[in-house]
């Protein structure tokens, strides 16, 4: 399972609430959901190459860092509002996954990652046995 806390955007939520002001959007928002025994992550990153992006996962931590162009700089920007530079996100990944097999695809500006369920979390079926005779649990 995911974790769900994300201190930065606790820290966002709260200094909007003070402040009373809108943040920035999010340079790397994403998507996460449960489908057929996996967890699936969607990270929006266009205009990034599939080349600068970098995923790392240490102690359960999962680390997406990319990096999109800046625009030309001999050109005057009247209007620049599409964040560039290096970018990361950090999830947090619960015990149950099995961060050894997680499979990555980028498509269309879209960082898919689908992060199976370990075979030790998934739900197993216990036979009882009848008449004082124990059956032995098998994965």
């Amino acid at each position: 399972m995911l974790m769900r806390t994300d201190p930065f955007r606790e820290l966002d939520r709260l200094t909007q609430q003070v402040l009373g002001t809108a943040t920035r959007p999010a340079a790397m928002p994403m998507d996460a959901y449960e489908t057929d025994g996996a967890f699936v992550i969607q990270f929006d990153l266009p205009g990034t190459n599939a080349d600068s992006i970098d995923l790392h996962v240490e102690q359960n931590v999962l680390t997406v860092r990319a990096e999109r162009p800046a625009p030309v700089k001999d050109r005057e920007m009247i209007v620049a509002e599409r964040p560039s530079g290096v970018f990361s996100r950090q999830v947090f990944l619960g015990d149950t996954l099995d961060v050894d097999k997680i499979e990555a695809g980028y498509d269309a500006g879209v960082l898919t990652l689908r992060i199976p369920v370990a075979e030790q979390a998934k739900p197993r079926k216990i036979e009882i046995g009848h008449t004082g005779e124990a059956k032995r649990l098998t994965s």
